[in-house]
């Protein structure tokens, strides 16, 4: 699929590095423009000068949380696309909280198959060919 698609911006935040650059590995050689942060304040540095399209965001992360960070990607950023992905289920409350403040997020639960990640990351940015999101 490398070349066929409109290069997207992809930025992966996970403080496991072994999780987040092995994401970013395979985004890149899927042909997206991938970059990668291991906390939300290393994340919030690097939007100053890069902006991305889809952000996959930890929820739980050391210092600030991965719901905190969306909400001030999605405050400076409204275009980017948001998925929150967690291996701890007490996330809920910190979800929870956040559909009570009227914040509603895309959610996955780790572990899960990159091949899913991807075609979830492709369809919030309208990569999926249509003939596949027909089926």
């Amino acid at each position: 699929m490398v070349g066929l698609r409109e290069k997207h911006r992809v930025l992966i935040i996970d403080d496991e590095v072994n999780v987040s650059d092995t994401l970013g590995l395979i985004f890149t050689k899927d042909g997206y423009e991938a970059r990668v942060a291991h906390s939300a304040e290393e994340a919030v540095e690097l939007i100053a000068e890069w902006a991305p399209d889809l952000a996959i965001i930890d929820v739980m992360l050391p210092g600030m949380n991965g719901i905190d960070f969306a909400l001030v990607l999605k405050a400076n950023y409204p275009d980017c696309r948001l998925l929150l992905f967690s291996g701890e289920t007490s996330t809920a409350e910190l979800l929870a909280q956040a559909a009570k403040d009227g914040h509603l997020f895309n959610i996955l639960a780790k572990p899960l198959h990159p091949t899913y990640m991807l075609e979830t990351a492709a369809d919030l940015l309208g990569d999926r060919p249509k003939d596949v999101l027909e089926n």
